[in-house]
């Protein structure tokens, strides 16, 4: 009896220390959140061409206050997650350095956050700023598409 309850114990412990461990991935992690590519602006348009999927690209800079609501509210929407991961090539730069200063100037950014849908070939589809609620931003994807 000792052996059995020292056994199960163990089992125990055992479980609530592997639920625990960082290291273990979370294999619904990609569902929970707009998953943004980490690489070059040039390889996103070229994954875009070869997936011929459209690209989202978010473009914010990191005082903007909508740009963090966005961040924290509708991006990681599981909904908003689920059509934006199935539907675009997601893209997100700080319009305030590195290649997002470039590609603000190219697409005419005039206030944070703007979002920019682009084709598949690179071309662009639809542009809008300012906040939306994880509905409307839904929309927003679905109407950039079809325009």
């Amino acid at each position: 009896m000792k052996s059995l309850l020292t056994i199960a114990t163990g089992i125990i412990m055992m479980v609530l220390v592997a639920s625990q461990n960082p290291d273990i991935e979370n294999n619904n992690a990609d569902v929970s959140d707009i998953q943004f590519k980490s690489c070059s602006w040039n390889e996103v348009l070229v994954l875009a061409k070869k997936e011929n999927k459209p690209i989202f690209l978010d473009i914010s800079a990191s005082w903007c206050g909508y740009c963090k609501r966005m961040k924290a509210n509708v991006f990681t929407d599981t909904e908003v997650a689920k059509y934006y991961n199935s539907t675009f090539i997601n893209a997100s730069v700080d319009g305030e350095k590195g290649e997002g200063i470039e590609l603000a100037k190219k697409y005419g950014v005039k206030g944070y956050p703007t979002f920019v849908f682009l084709n598949p070939d690179g071309s662009l589809a639809y542009q809008t700023s300012g906040y939306h609620n994880q509905e409307n931003f839904i929309e927003l994807g679905k109407n950039a598409i079809n325009k």
